[in-house]
């Protein structure tokens, strides 16, 4: 059955926020493709999920080469999507992608050199059945390669169309500074700073680079809110057989300190407290603070989509 979105996407629970000092206005929650839409996931759920966030507001869908697993997959799945569901509705999407990890064997496939930079771009827009993404990121700082280089690759890959604006992940503060002036004398500004921002990593904020965020005018879009799970009621009774903790890819056992527990507990009796869950008080912490657009969310169901985009609200 063909899809056809919700006449009324635009006119529910989600809200619209300038990103910095740009033209774009992104959705406070965004849809991340880190996890649940790789090769090893079912495709059908993929699309009922990102059915869902679209009907239901959700513009913006983030992704980068090395998403899955396996790699490339998740950018396979977006490719499947637009064909069958998204392709009218490529010019009400904000889709973006990145390069700067482990991608393929080798010494170019992995950093941020001009020569993975441009390949891997490449490859995701052919994975993703697209001429251009809205936004491309160089998805991590390089210490090695010269940053003019991997910054003019940023300004080529706009120059020939195929990004519309550049953004960059978790680069530090000097090097972002640097990014910041390098890419506006050569117009095309540094639309959005990605990192890791929530209750319980602080460091955009103890760094400085939301308050450098404010004062040039960039957006800033946080990942990792939910702290991969920690800032939700998973783990308040310690851990589930069947939680990404016990699996101990991402999440390590003995990260779950008494000390931690505790702390999990105290915001949690403090979310309860406003009639809130603590997965909705954590996002909404995070889009209250100064200098955030928009926060990225994963979904392995509509039914925690739905429970997430609460803390537009809150």
């Amino acid at each position: 059955m063909n899809y056809i979105a919700d006449k009324n996407r635009y006119e529910g629970v989600m809200k619209y926020e300038r990103c910095g000092r740009s033209g774009v206005l992104l959705p406070k929650v965004s849809l991340g493709f880190w996890h649940n839409f790789g090769s090893i996931d079912p495709f059908e759920r993929s699309r009922e999920i990102t059915r869902y966030a679209f009907d239901h507001g959700i513009t913006h869908f983030d992704l980068a080469n090395n998403y899955g697993p396996v790699y490339g997959s998740a950018e396979e799945t977006l490719g499947r999507l637009m064909d069958e569901d998204f392709r009218p509705y490529r010019d009400e999407l904000f889709i973006s992608t990145k390069a700067g990890y482990d991608m393929w064997p080798g010494p170019y496939g992995n950093w941020g050199s001009r020569k993975y930079l441009m390949a891997s771009l490449n490859q995701s827009l052919q994975r993703m059945h697209l001429d251009y993404v809205d936004l491309f990121y160089s998805h991590r700082y390089d210490p090695d390669t010269p940053l003019e280089e991997t910054l003019q690759a940023l300004v080529d890959i706009v120059r020939q169309g195929k990004a519309l604006y550049v953004g960059i992940s978790r680069w530090p503060l000097e090097a972002t500074r640097f990014a910041y002036q390098y890419l506006k004398e050569r117009d095309v500004p540094l639309l959005i700073y990605q990192g890791r921002l929530n209750m319980l990593d602080r460091e955009p904020q103890e760094e400085g680079i939301l308050d450098f965020c404010v004062e040039a005018g960039i957006g800033f879009i946080s990942f990792s809110p939910l702290a991969q799970g920690l800032l939700t009621d998973r783990y308040l009774k310690g851990i589930p057989e069947d939680s990404r903790m016990s699996k101990g890819k991402f999440l390590k056992k003995e990260m779950l300190t008494p000390e931690l527990l505790a702390k999990l507990q105290a915001f949690n009796s403090e979310a309860e407290r406003q009639g809130q869950t603590l997965a909705e008080r954590a996002l909404a912490w995070i889009l209250q603070q100064p200098g955030v657009t928009s926060v990225l969310v994963g979904a392995s169901s509509t039914a925690q989509l739905e429970k997430n985009l609460k803390c537009v609200n809150i």
